[in-house]
């Protein structure tokens, strides 16, 4: 096991550039499988899940090409479809829930899939009732194995038709798409979720001969085709390093350009970050953050305090509120930080009030963050990450603390972020990776 020796204090400086989307990229890799034509992906993350996802794929026959770190090609013209069905494959799928998202295709494609139970972040419940049930109205049938823990899928042929989600969830809608698009007849999605990195999927799909309308709504319409071909893809920036860089220049006083940012694909992210006061300038499609001695939370018109929540695509992105939490501490004014899709996704902030920050959990959903006004800093600790996001945040209140910090089980951080040690030393962090 190794850990993060962070000695902060260090004002971050110079340019780096945002990996490529983790989030599309399990979407985006599992789509391979519904061609037997040869698939090129570009500006693949260099992380943990992704490349766990990779070797999953190599390990079902699939022909694997990584021509770089960041690009590979695939080939999936030989699959061996029980493979899905083994306690390798669930023992490696278990700690990854982007396994999930193989299921759309191997359905759309080979009539069958297994879904494991998933693993991933230990945030809370994530259900996989929103993929399970549109794949039964899809016409797929279920049956859990109880000896095996396999949820099993099968259809004799997958068949159009019109869906409500209870939910917009991004991997739901993604996978659910996945397996529309060789249904047969017409397969229209209504509440379905539009993030950017699901219309790069279907974007995709459609170069591969896919027909798919609506591409950026909540209303998606899928015509099925008997075949799909082969294409090239390029992933996006990755929004929530995007986020994290912004808040790390904020909270350590520094002054960094975040290069081919994406900035047409961020949403409201920028904005949030404006109103904690965070000064940014735009060029091109970098992102400028000068260095401020500090930062003013804004207040509502009647004086009421901010709230900054997360919500479906186009609102906040759940995955940058710890991030904003964390740039809040050092801010001047007070903002309530209300999380609602993940009910243990606050659990690290008694590790920042240990640090010195003024923090009050309100109850599993809500925080409220005091501003210290760069008064007092926060003094450095020994911590655990508990999840990817909540892994970064401390690393960001650990480069802004005085003294020493250790981070513990980095291997969360890692599943999401690509060699963070090394391009923060880039930026002058003082962080050493070290077996423990």
């Amino acid at each position: 096991m190794s850990v993060f020796e962070v000695n902060g204090g260090k004002k971050l400086q110079g340019t780096i550039v945002p990996q490529g989307a983790k989030n599309e990229a399990l979407q985006i890799i599992s789509a391979v499988l519904l061609t037997p034509e040869e698939v090129t992906i570009n500006n693949i993350p260099d992380i943990l899940d992704v490349n766990l996802l990779i070797e999953l794929l190599a390990e079902m026959n699939v022909k694997v090409n990584r021509i770089s770190r960041s690009s590979c090609t695939f080939k999936a013209d030989d699959v061996n479809v029980d493979y899905l069905h083994s306690a390798d494959f669930k023992k490696k799928s278990g700690r990854l829930r982007g396994s999930v998202m193989l299921a759309g295709a191997m359905l759309a494609r080979f009539k069958k899939a297994f879904i494991p139970k998933p693993g991933g972040d230990k945030i809370g419940r994530r259900r996989l009732d929103t993929h399970v049930i549109g794949f039964q109205k899809l016409g797929s049938q279920l049956d859990y194995n109880q000896e095996d823990g396999f949820f099993h899928l099968t259809a004799e042929a997958l068949k159009g038709c019109y869906m409500l989600l209870d939910e917009p969830s991004v991997t739901g809608t993604a996978n659910i798409v996945m397996a529309a698009t060789m249904a047969q007849g017409t397969t229209t999605i209504y509440n379905a979720a539009c993030e950017p990195y699901l219309q790069q999927l279907c974007k995709m799909l459609n170069r591969m001969g896919a027909k798919i309308s609506g591409i950026g709504s909540n209303l998606l319409v899928i015509e099925g085709v008997g075949y799909l071909g082969g294409t090239t893809h390029a992933m996006l920036p990755d929004m929530i390093e995007v986020g994290s860089f912004i808040g790390m220049a904020a909270m350590t006083q520094g002054e960094i350009t975040i290069k081919n940012a994406g900035l047409n694909d961020l949403g409201v992210i920028p904005e949030k970050f404006k109103q904690l006061g965070i000064e940014m300038q735009f060029k091109g499609d970098d992102i400028f953050i000068p260095s401020q001695e500090n930062y003013t939370i804004q207040k509502y018109l009647d004086g009421g305090v901010l709230t900054i929540y997360d919500h479906p695509w186009p609102g906040f992105t759940p995955d940058l509120l710890s991030i904003v939490l964390v740039t809040a501490i050092q801010a001047k004014g007070s903002v309530l930080i209300h999380q609602k899709m993940f009910e243990s996704r606050l659990f690290f902030v008694d590790k920042l009030i240990e640090m010195g920050a003024q923090i009050i959990l309100c109850d599993p959903h809500r925080a409220v963050v005091i501003g210290l006004e760069r008064n007092h800093k926060l003094r450095g600790i020994t911590m655990s990450s508990p999840d990817i996001r909540a892994g970064v945040s401390l690393l960001i209140a650990a480069l802004s603390a005085e003294g020493k910090s250790t981070i513990q089980n980095i291997e969360q951080i890692d599943r999401g972020y690509q060699h963070i040690d090394t391009r923060l030393q880039a930026l002058g962090a003082d962080i050493k990776r070290r077996d423990s």
